[in-house]
């Protein structure tokens, strides 16, 4: 664990083969994120049916592969990043884009990652396995079902298929929608790289977490002695993150503009509705009033509001997504929360400039 009163080692990284997968992730996610869900089902009706198929059954399931993409060569775009892909032996390439081969960083995953090793060995799976799977996803996404879970299971047994599969699946996303995409959200994060690395001679190392995660609080779950940072387009304002190792963590940060949609050629600003989308709540009105006097745990948040714990979990994620709240992420879950005050002279300010540009042909 990295000293709380050294400055991590900052390494800053780019490439828009981050945004090839995180993009896909939303798209698969689209409720989690905030995306409208019938744009995401539109976006993902353009893949062929076999290789949507695949996705859907794996691709909740493996997430993005920030680690493999944070070791890959520059220029870290699209194309090279599928061309390292196909690089990799079909029966291998689900094990190396997981890093199943790597020495993990605790028992937990160690126990993760041997146990699908064993399945991919055997090319069978028990009904064990998938309790102790589905069991480990709930725990940390609480929606999987036991079905999805066999999906995924019965694909892992198969790895070459699965590995020529998941190539074909990514490939097939690229033409259908990301090749385009590329060009939009390439100058955006480059904006959003120059912006992060200008805010690091600017603020302690504590400041600039809490700014570019737009409300998270460097605490006990982040701290590590290097980070590798970069700038994502799609998860705005939420981040990515994971540990290569004990000392270092790769950090997603969300640079789209508040003035931007996440949506391409969408003329009204998607932060800025999901910011009056979470005022228009009265039960979220009063969260607010609660948390600019103090700290909360959604449990207190609970207790004073007389709701139960997971309808304050619901409403608290929907003003995280409009970047109202900060949160402090605590190893027994039990986050603390408080209001983000700037954020709302924010979204005052967001809405007189939306308000007095020039109408286009598509606001209605």
């Amino acid at each position: 664990m990295a000293n709380k009163n050294i400055s991590p080692e900052i390494t800053w990284d780019f490439g828009t083969a981050y945004e090839l997968f995180i993009s896909l992730h939303v798209l698969t996610e689209p409720d989690y994120f905030g995306i409208r869900p019938a744009y995401a089902a539109s976006v993902r009706a353009r893949i062929p049916a076999a290789e949507r198929k695949l996705l859907e059954e794996v691709y909740s399931v493996t997430g993005v592969p920030l680690k493999w993409l944070s070791t890959l060569p520059a220029p870290k775009d699209a194309i090279s990043a599928l061309w390292a892909l196909k690089q990799i032996p079909p029966a291998e390439r689900m094990i190396k884009l997981t890093q199943l081969d790597e020495t993990p960083i605790d028992e937990k995953h160690q126990t993760f990652n041997d146990t699908l090793l064993r399945i991919i060995d055997e090319r069978k799976w028990k009904a064990e396995d998938a309790d102790f799977f589905l069991k480990q996803f709930q725990k940390k996404h609480g929606k999987f079902k036991r079905e999805e879970i066999e999906n995924f299971l019965n694909w892992v047994v198969r790895p070459a298929e699965l590995g020529e599969g998941f190539l074909s699946a990514m490939q097939a996303y690229y033409q259908a929608f990301f090749e385009e995409e590329e060009k939009r959200v390439e100058p955006v994060l480059r904006a959003g790289l120059e912006r992060g690395m200008s805010l690091e001679s600017q603020l302690s190392f504590e400041e600039l977490f809490l700014e570019l995660s737009q409300g998270i609080q460097l605490s006990d779950e982040f701290r590590a002695s290097k980070f590798i940072i970069a700038p994502a387009f799609w998860t705005t304002p939420l981040i990515f993150f994971d540990r290569l190792d004990k000392d270092t963590m790769v950090f997603l940060f969300g640079a789209r503009p508040a003035d931007m949609s996440v949506i391409p050629g969408e003329t009204v600003p998607d932060a800025l509705v999901r910011s009056l989308k979470a005022l228009a709540d009265p039960t979220r009105l009063k969260i607010l009033f609660y948390l600019s006097k103090e700290s909360l745990t959604p449990s207190e948040i609970a207790r004073r509001l007389q709701l139960r714990p997971p309808t304050v979990t619901h409403h608290l994620k929907e003003l995280r997504l409009a970047s109202l709240v900060e949160v402090s992420i605590e190893e027994d879950e039990n986050n603390r929360y408080t209001v983000r005050k700037q954020a709302l002279d924010a979204v005052y300010n967001q809405l007189n400039s939306f308000l007095e540009n020039e109408p286009t042909k598509e606001i209605t």
